[in-house]
């Protein structure tokens, strides 16, 4: 009988059929999701898992293994994801019918990682330490493979616990295994009582909380984040986009102390660079001789771009950068040209047509306040597109339009895993969202400011202070790869056969 058998864990499984089994680590995988943001209980993460490693000897076989891990991970993705199906809602009449099949298709289509991972782990032994090196290998296939989507991970659930601050030595994917390793020592608990226990110390330890940060009025330079909350369905309807433009004006005139640098989110200027003379007329004027990083749209031939464009203290366009990392089926479509021809374009495109991808990450000058690294929307979610420039700045810069995302989860998830940039580079971050929440973030991921969701204005605040370059921006995904990879090879070294 299998080592599970002997708890009451165990036996309460073996006594399931394999459909309850299915729906009973599929709510352990849901319940492992409520760390992510906005529930932000990283304890009941913690038992999520800890559920589905104590049940992992009773599995009998590779297979049996592989569909329970696919159910786990589908449960977990099902409710992190859930903000996916908001850019169907956006025009309903046109993708509305999309969204269940979008928020499945994605759900299950990441967990086949997990599944893999149980799988792999079964077939090595029954041992649920075994999932631990497995499923963070997993994780980082999911962040690089496939254009990447590391989104929810595991180990943000520890971003304002003592354990985020780890990122600055290990990175995210190395608080996955430790997050991982915790989950096992907690899964032993009625099992083997020290390990348990351990587990249990460790994990007050790493949810610790941190101390909150506090707004400076230091001599760092005052940065202007600019919120005119458009929401996505009206963001470029004729009737309405001059109104949220006007916001966006009014809040770059607004106050009699001007600031160093005014930010505007990710394509918030409604007319493409080639053809805007008026509107950056009007946004120069506004701005009063400080210098406005836009988020808008550039063409170049037939080629459409999502860009950052600096507008310099005389009003003339000083710096582009181009988005690089873009959002498959959503900025733009793998093979699109043949898609195209029956109607299939990126949500996120006007008029139908896609982005091109910029040459890769680039630093804009920015006088006085210094370099920033621009990241548009969803590009701050890769610690790989963070840390590849060669130059260090001196500030992360978010451009985005979370209106895309929701009101619930997905803005909230997003500040969540970019406040996890900052720690593992060092640099505080400043970020303007469209719809919210526009923050500056300090280089230990605590937020500063906030502007909150649904709200139109601005934010004034001082930029932080950076720390000094990270463990984790020198030395990258490296080392944690290469642990990963003796870990596996550890446990295909010990290996034995062994009879169901």
């Amino acid at each position: 009988m299998p080592p599970a058998a002997n708890g009451a864990l165990g036996r309460f499984w073996l006594a399931r059929g394999w459909r309850a089994q299915l729906a009973l680590i599929c709510g352990f995988g849901a319940l492992g999701a409520l760390g992510q943001a906005p529930f932000s209980l990283p304890a009941l993460s913690l038992l999520g898992f800890a559920l589905a490693f104590g049940v992992f000897p009773a599995m009998t076989t590779p297979r049996a293994a592989f569909w329970r891990g696919l159910a786990f991970g589908s449960g977990y993705f099902i409710v992190a994801l859930h903000w996916i199906v908001q850019p169907f809602l956006v025009d309903i009449a046109r993708h509305g019918w999309m969204a269940p099949f979008a928020l499945i298709l994605i759900a299950v289509g990441l967990a086949l990682f997990w599944g893999g991972a149980f799988a792999a782990a079964r077939w090595v032994g029954r041992s649920a330490w075994a999932l631990v090196p497995l499923i963070a290998l997993a994780e980082l296939g999911r962040a690089y493979l496939f254009t990447g989507f590391p989104w929810a991970m595991p180990a943000y659930g520890f971003v304002d616990g003592l354990g985020g601050q780890g990122a600055a030595w290990v990175g995210s994917h190395g608080l996955n295994l430790v997050f991982l390793a915790i989950v096992a020592a907690l899964s032993q608990l009625w099992v083997r009582p020290i390990v348990g226990v351990a587990g249990l110390v460790l994990a007050v330890l790493v949810l610790w909380p941190v101390s909150a940060a506090q707004q400076g009025t230091g001599d760092g330079p005052l940065l202007r984040l600019v919120q005119p909350n458009a929401p996505q369905h009206l963001k470029w309807h004729p009737d309405h986009v001059w109104k949220h433009f006007g916001r966006a004006i009014e809040a770059t005139r607004a106050g009699e102390a001007r600031p160093d640098l005014i930010i505007w989110p990710e394509t918030s200027v409604p007319t493409r660079l080639g053809e805007a003379q008026n509107a950056l007329a009007a946004i120069a004027g506004a701005a009063k001789g400080v210098p406005v990083v836009l988020g808008m749209n550039r063409t170049t031939g037939r080629r459409i771009y999502n860009s950052a464009v600096v507008l310099d203290e005389k009003g003339e366009v000083a710096g582009v950068y181009d988005k690089h990392h873009l959002v498959p089926f959503g900025e733009y479509v793998p093979f699109g040209d043949v898609l195209a021809r029956f109607g299939i374009h990126g949500l996120a495109a006007r008029e139908g047509a896609g982005y091109s991808a910029g040459p890769g990450p680039r630093l804009l000058e920015l006088g006085a306040v210094g370099r920033a690294l621009p990241l548009i929307c969803y590009e701050v979610v890769f610690p790989q597109d963070v840390r590849n420039v060669s130059e260090r700045p001196d500030f992360l810069m978010q451009m985005t339009n979370d209106a895309w995302f929701g009101s619930f989860s997905g803005p909230y998830q997003h500040l969540q895993q970019a406040r996890m940039r900052a720690i593992e580079t060092g640099l505080p971050l400043v970020r303007a969202a469209n719809t919210g929440i526009s923050a500056v973030v300090d280089a230990r991921g605590r937020v500063v400011a906030q502007l909150g969701l649904g709200r139109a204005g601005y934010l004034d605040a001082t930029l932080p202070p950076k720390h000094p370059k990270t463990v984790y921006a020198t030395s990258g995904d490296l080392p944690i790869a290469g642990l990963l990879g003796l870990l596996v090879a550890s446990l295909l070294w010990w290996r034995r056969p062994k009879s169901d």
